[in-house]
């Protein structure tokens, strides 16, 4: 591995021991960071009670526990919370919660009467019971109103257009979302998933059409005063479900400090070309078609390489398809890495490439750009909420042939233009300061709340 000299190696230590979960995982920002340029919020603006639904909800966490626990964490900044979440999380958020109070927040844990545990011993199952537990949690919640009187409901995780939320049947004010699940491959790309993905995005089909038909999804969409969604595609969704009103959202965010830290790590200017793929190593990821693409940017620029970090039931599929091309020896897989090395070979990397086919938010991203690193995506999902032309490049999806080739005519003008990387890279700092930390969301989810109260009481 190439090192970049020893002008960088202060900045990628700093980052290096903030590092204890993977590139694509979410960690708690501080309660008290705020982003340059935001007002702090008003010490008149009334505190609210909030009841969250965050059916997986734990720190430290990525996926959508993570993505739970962070939402919450914002809220209660300004309001108090009362979370309801399944009991599977007690054993992980108790134990965090006792070293780390969270004074403006209350974990309330609720499981279906006599099947406590079933969703350890049953995963398979894990969508019906899911399913059932909304019934259970609504007829809970609202006990709960009738005793704490709550201003808004909040529906989190699990954060999916096709499942319903029954919250929304609580006399106030209700918000769903973030949620996802609508972004779709194109089906032109189905067969360049291999058997074994063909067949899962046809199921997915399935059974996410099942959702236009299902009454209690349908009523969700209806009876929310706001829908946040991830992507446009979601949102075309939720149109069709319904509501009357979805908001595109992008739910990624990463902690101000780290938005920092990783602003430190100077360009990689030695050495050769280089660029990386983080994540896990699923058909749907694209990571293929960025092998194909290196392939032909290799025939310009023999000394270019391309590191992979991450794994999954894709990798030997992608093993086999590097050493077809004859890439073995440019092509790296690392495997699940530390946090802390993710970032020492980010550091040696020109540009984040992640070609994702549908997905709601990608933190790579998120990270990549706070890092200075261009990001190469498609113009599709969450992810392309997050690239600006300034910051990176956004790749329309037509077919596999034209992705392939559009990746290599941008991998190969990054690579002969490093004063273009260098720009991408500082606007990227930039926008990940301004759009995607944690208190830029808390900003929006504060203005929406004062919105809905504001529109119920004149209803009223």
């Amino acid at each position: 591995m190439g090192r970049n000299g020893g002008h960088n190696t202060a900045a990628r230590r700093r980052c290096i021991q903030q590092g204890k979960r993977s590139m694509t995982d979410i960690t708690m920002p501080s309660v008290n960071e705020v982003a340059p340029g935001l007002a702090a919020p008003s010490p008149s603006t009334k505190r609210l009670k909030v009841l969250i639904s965050a059916y997986l909800c734990t720190p430290n966490s990525g996926s959508e526990a993570g993505i739970g626990w962070n939402w919450v964490e914002q809220i209660a900044r300004h309001h108090d919370v009362h979370v309801i979440l399944n009991g599977w999380n007690q054993s992980r958020v108790d134990p965090y919660v006792q070293e780390h109070p969270t004074p403006n927040v209350k974990w309330i844990y609720y499981d279906l009467p006599g099947l406590k545990g079933y969703w350890d011993h049953h995963r398979k199952m894990r969508r019906v019971y899911y399913y059932a537990w909304q019934f259970g949690a609504y007829l809970f919640a609202r006990r709960l109103h009738k005793k704490e009187r709550y201003d808004i409901a909040h529906h989190i995780t699990l954060g999916t257009f096709w499942m319903p939320s029954l919250l929304s049947l609580l006399p106030i004010p209700f918000v769903w979302g973030p949620v996802g699940g609508g972004e779709t491959a194109p089906r032109r790309f189905y067969k360049s998933f291999g058997r074994k993905g063909h067949i899962f995005e046809i199921l997915r089909d399935i059974g996410r059409w099942r959702s236009y038909w299902d009454p209690f999804v349908r009523l969700t969409a209806s009876r929310a005063d706001k829908v946040i969604v991830t992507s446009e595609q979601t949102a075309q969704k939720a149109r069709r479900l319904g509501a009357s009103n979805p908001e595109v959202f992008s739910q990624v965010a990463i902690p101000l400090q780290d938005s920092i830290d990783l602003g430190q790590l100077a360009p990689h200017n030695g050495g050769p070309f280089r660029l990386v793929s983080i994540g896990r190593l699923l058909h749907w990821k694209g990571f293929h078609l960025a092998l194909e693409a290196f392939a032909r940017l290799h025939k310009e620029l023999p000394d270019s390489e391309y590191w992979i970090i991450g794994d999954g039931r894709d990798r030997p599929r992608l093993e086999s398809l590097a050493a077809s091309l004859g890439l073995q020896e440019k092509v790296k897989f690392w495997g699940q890495v530390p946090r802390a090395k993710v970032l020492e070979l980010l550091a040696d990397c020109d540009v984040v490439i992640h070609p994702s086919l549908h997905e709601s938010g990608g933190w790579v991203i998120a990270e990549g750009q706070a890092a200075g690193r261009p990001v190469i995506c498609l113009d599709l999902g969450g992810p392309a909420l997050q690239v600006s032309p300034e910051t990176g490049v956004k790749v329309p999806a037509h077919t596999p042939d034209q992705v392939v080739a559009d990746l290599a005519r941008e991998l190969k003008r990054l690579a002969d233009n490093p004063d273009l990387r260098a720009q991408m890279g500082e606007a990227g700092k930039q926008l990940v300061r301004e759009d995607f930390t944690w208190d830029t969301k808390s900003q929006r989810v504060l203005t929406l709340y004062q919105q809905l109260i504001k529109q119920n009481a004149a209803a009223k």
